[in-house]
């Protein structure tokens, strides 16, 4: 079925103006700089940085000072934050403004993953109000004249939601946009994006750009979840895994006439060889070390050959290639006229998951309110986490 594309328009957030509605998801040990660069070739967005963590930030640890990085070519700069201690957000927002590290930053209030929900952090956070109101209103302060969003999940799970209250709540502490997982932390990534809990929160929250998240595995979809939810934007994950060109569809369905968008991708095999050639190259860039640029690879090859003619001895071999070189005559044994495999090739990418009891702290439900064992609950997060 082809879907009607959404109404092209500028996204805002604050003083930044983007082409396309398009965000790129903070994915840990996907989104450094390398595939941020390899995304933005092809189409126009807002790139977010991996989730860095607010109090090895503030320790100055040596990787996370790496990962803040963004090379001269990011125009505008994103990070994205993770904490659960008001004070400590509120001094890594400072520094990012004082040290020009960024011109946008994002707070991460969606993480499902058990090791950040079981010390209360990620999408456990927004069920303790005021807690969740108190990082929020200190960040925005914090960032001043740099636009501060917020991204979050739908709640805990089905019986402890809180992205309406969330959502206003970062409203009305002067956020300049909200984006959603229309999922909870228990549903981790299975079963389908709830988009209708997206048309609900853009109803609630009027003043500020609200985007959507979860299941856009195509420009189409991405059209059609604007035109059902009315969201203001898109934010996009998995769907970008062995995909980076998935940003110029995007732009050339959602985006204005000065969206950055190439020609319509013809996908052959040929084309995907050099993408994932790109991205080698600028992950060798990136670490400065071409063994562990191509290490870093070899997660991306089951993704970028989904659906091709690529059999599995030569999949296993380029999952093991050590330099460039080796990667391009692996590469050089591809039928490289083989055309786009269609639906073979579509669909979901990455882990689902199943649904899960979300581990939480001890207690964590019992009451909105943060009391004294939550609050040493959360010392030991910040603690725990200082590793960057």
């Amino acid at each position: 079925m082809t879907i009607a594309p959404a109404p092209t328009r500028a996204l805002r957030i604050g003083p930044i103006t983007l082409d396309a509605p398009v965000v790129l998801a903070p994915m840990a040990g996907i989104t450094n700089t390398a595939f941020r660069r390899l995304c933005r070739e092809y189409g126009a967005g807002l790139y977010v940085s991996e989730m860095i963590t607010t109090r090895a930030l503030v320790e100055r640890n040596a990787t996370t000072m790496r990962l803040i990085r963004h090379h001269e070519s990011e125009t505008p700069r994103s990070i994205q934050l993770y904490g659960v201690d008001p004070a400590t957000v509120e001094a890594a927002v400072r520094m990012i403004v004082a040290e020009d590290h960024a011109d946008h930053i994002d707070l991460n209030f969606g993480c499902p993953v058990p090791k950040v929900t079981r010390k209360g952090g990620g999408a456990a956070l927004p069920w303790k109000t005021g807690l969740f109101r108190d990082i929020v209103t200190r960040a925005v302060r914090a960032a001043g004249d740099i636009p501060l969003t917020v991204k979050m999940r739908k709640g805990i799970d089905a019986d402890h939601l809180t992205y309406l209250e969330a959502g206003r709540i970062a409203e009305d502490a002067g956020v300049a946009a909200v984006a959603l997982h229309a999922r909870t932390a228990s549903e981790f990534y299975s079963g389908t994006a709830d988009w209708d809990a997206i048309a609900r929160l853009k109803n609630a929250v009027a003043s500020v750009p609200v985007l959507g998240n979860g299941d856009i595995w195509s420009a189409e979809d991405a059209a059609r979840m604007m035109a059902e939810t009315g969201c203001d934007g898109v934010v996009v994950g998995r769907g970008c895994l062995g995909r980076p060109w998935l940003f110029g569809d995007l732009a050339r369905t959602l985006g204005g006439d000065s969206a950055r968008a190439a020609d319509p991708v013809d996908a052959t095999l040929g084309f995907v060889a050099r993408a994932f050639r790109r991205h080698a190259e600028l992950l060798v860039e990136f670490f400065e070390d071409e063994g562990r640029g191509c290490r870093d690879i070899r997660k991306h090859v089951a993704w970028y050959f989904k659906g091709y003619p690529v059999g599995g001895d030569l999949r296993a071999r380029l999952a093991t290639a050590s330099t460039l070189q080796e990667i391009d005559g692996l590469l050089g044994e591809l039928d490289l006229d083989a055309p786009y495999p269609g639906a073979a090739a579509e669909g979901q990418r990455g882990r689902a998951g199943t649904p899960k009891r979300p581990a939480l702290p001890d207690g964590w439900l019992d009451s909105r309110e943060l009391g004294d064992a939550a609050s040493r609950t959360l010392a030991d997060a910040e603690l725990e986490t200082s590793g960057g």
